[in-house]
């Protein structure tokens, strides 16, 4: 006689409990990268920037020509060994354009990371502890938000240097404090929460409460401004450039070219319209893959299922 109380394995509660046994949950950073590899013009824009660093770090060592070389003729139209020609000095542009965007693509990544960790400490500390230290880093954004950049710009760097990450700290000390209001008001609202109010409980530090409990909750928006904070920054340093207030030769940047060929637009446009649209392009697929990430961490977009 067959024992009535054991197990069945068969019917619709058994196979739907297998089907949910084969479907393992995923964390929250799974479904991040998931939905973020699914978003095709983030990862058309990823793979763009990552073909653009390539050339602009790998490229050098297989060209035949230096970014320093002036053994060329003045205004060569392109050819096959100048494929964008040279500039007033005999320099070939690829390699000058190369080196160029080693720099720019430095100085954004450089400015980015500095004012991402100056407004997140500053803007969490301010949302945290409130009262006194939240009125005085309003006050030093308030302040910092009417101050000229190309003042200030031509200030420090004429007196320090023109090296770029002099120009990259510049840069940075007028980008930090979008990041730190954005910081500051998800600071407001996370620490109510049951999480902080039980690590306070603990006897945990103000800064352990920042670091080891805010800022992993933050990661999300964090991630998404700092990406774009770089888009920003590479467009700051070319204005900067451009009007000789940026990086000085005989370093170079996309703005520094520009800024030297810009005269040429119509006789020769090769020499204005390269490096500006290789700075438009990167600006571009930069602020793509920041939208990407920036649906891909809000639970609440539809534009790509996990």
């Amino acid at each position: 006689m067959a024992d009535l109380t054991a197990p069945t394995t068969s019917g619709p509660r058994a196979a739907g409990a297998h089907e949910f046994d084969a479907t393992k949950a995923r964390s929250q950073g799974e479904l991040v990268l998931r939905r973020f590899l699914r978003h095709k013009l983030a990862m058309t824009s990823l793979a763009t920037l990552v073909l653009l660093i390539v050339m602009a770090y790998v490229g050098p060592v297989f060209w035949a020509f230096s970014y320093e070389d002036t053994s060329s003729g003045s205004y060569l139209a392109p050819s096959p060994d100048h494929p964008l020609g040279t500039t007033q000095v005999g320099k070939d542009l690829l390699a000058l354009l190369m080196r160029g965007t080693q720099y720019s693509i430095q100085i954004g990544l450089l400015a980015a990371l500095a004012a991402t960790v100056l407004g997140v400490l500053l803007g969490a500390l301010s949302g945290y502890l409130r009262g006194f230290v939240d009125s005085l880093v309003n006050r030093v954004v308030d302040l910092l938000l009417i101050l000229p950049l190309i003042g200030v710009a031509a200030i420090v760097i004429r007196a320090i240097s023109g090296a770029w990450f002099v120009v990259a700290l510049t840069v940075a000390a007028f980008l930090w404090m979008q990041i730190a209001r954005i910081t500051r008001g998800e600071t407001l609202s996370l620490s109510e929460r049951e999480f902080v109010e039980a690590a306070r409980a603990s006897g945990a530090g103000t800064w352990r409460i920042i670091l080891k409990h805010l800022v992993p909750n933050m990661v999300g928006s964090i991630t998404v401004n700092a990406t774009l904070t770089v888009a920003t920054a590479v467009l700051t340093e070319a204005a900067l450039s451009f009007l000789g207030l940026g990086v000085q030769i005989p370093d170079t940047s996309l703005g520094v070219i520009i800024g030297e060929n810009y005269t040429q637009v119509m006789m020769r446009p090769w020499l204005f319209w390269a490096p500006f649209l290789v700075l438009v392009l990167i600006s571009l697929t930069i602020n793509f893959i920041g939208d990407g990430l920036r649906d891909a961490f809000d639970p609440r977009q539809t534009k790509v299922r996990a």
